[in-house]
């Protein structure tokens, strides 16, 4: 079963809007390799950000895979802080469009853009660039509302049994997340995973008390169907809001795959650190999240 089938199908017949229900691992609805014809993680470098966003998930079978003729697509960058792309803190913006341009591509109805921010909304969707490269390639870039936030149960989570998620992000047909790479006071490292906060409500401060167990468990219930971390640029110091651009190294690389675990996973490398150097990547496989040995994922690189 993929990931895509049918997420809102799903929802609505467990009752996640209504009673809460959550699926339980056993039962993941991630995407599924078929046989050994695509990778499970692709890596592209050297392109510019649109060339090396298209490559990689052309290689992972392309956005049809993904994204069906008629869907809602969210479209989750990381738009958290107050600053240029050339600072490193949020997701490069055309990364964020040629991921929407796809999406129309494979027959999307809608493609929204949001995200819970931590600096002044207005001003993180502004000097990112990322409202304006979204709106651009056709998608509806809005604010995030606080009526726009319901309570689900998360009954098969270990540790975090109770949250307020996005409605628009938990009813769409697929999620596609795209955070940006780069070091975190806390978690030590923002990638996939992290970035799915975006779309909490509440307290999240909360969060950072057990991240590394709960960052896995968001994961498992948030349930992106693809994960492209940007790499154009990464953030190794004084994340995760950065600003001083020495702390910035131009890399020109998108990792993508349907397993967000096994992306952050890869990812790690970046930063000359090893998956079971970081706790929440350690706990994804409990959860289904993919492969974390990078030596047994069946991993394509490709340089543009």
């Amino acid at each position: 079963m993929s990931g895509h089938t049918n997420r809102r199908e799903f929802i609505k017949t467990t009752g996640l809007l209504t009673a809460g229900t959550m699926l339980g691992i056993s039962g993941s609805l991630w995407a599924e390799i078929p046989g050994n014809e695509l990778p499970s993680i692709v890596v592209v470098k050297n392109g510019s950000p649109a060339e090396n966003t298209r490559k990689a998930v052309a290689l992972l079978g392309g956005m049809g895979r993904f994204v069906k003729k008629g869907d809602t697509v969210v479209v989750k960058p990381n738009i958290g802080w107050d600053r240029k792309p050339e600072q490193a803190a949020n997701t490069t913006p055309e990364v964020v469009s040629e991921t929407i341009k796809l999406c129309f591509e494979s027959g999307a109805d809608k493609v929204l853009v949001f995200d819970n921010t931590c600096n002044n909304p207005k001003r993180c969707y502004a000097n990112s660039g990322i409202a304006e490269a979204a709106e651009d390639a056709g998608a509806i870039v809005s604010y995030m509302a606080d009526a726009g936030y319901k309570e689900y149960d998360m009954p098969e989570a270990t540790h975090l049994k109770k949250w307020a998620f996005y409605s628009l992000a938990m009813e769409a047909d697929c999620i596609i997340n795209v955070p940006i790479a780069k070091h975190h006071g806390i978690a030590e490292l923002t990638l996939g995973m992290k970035n799915l906060m975006g779309v909490m409500g509440g307290m999240r401060g909360r969060i950072h008390w057990k991240i590394h167990q709960y960052l896995p468990e968001i994961a498992a219930f948030v349930k992106p169907e693809l994960t492209i971390i940007d790499a154009t640029r990464i953030l190794k110091a004084n994340g995760p809001q950065g600003g001083n651009l020495d702390d910035v190294e131009r890399l020109d690389t998108i990792i993508a795959s349907p397993h967000i675990g096994t992306a952050d996973a890869y990812a790690t490398d970046l930063f000359g650190k090893k998956p079971t150097d970081i706790g929440y990547i350690i706990n994804g496989p409990e959860y289904g999240l993919g492969e974390i040995d990078i030596e047994k994922m069946n991993l394509r690189i490709e340089t543009i």
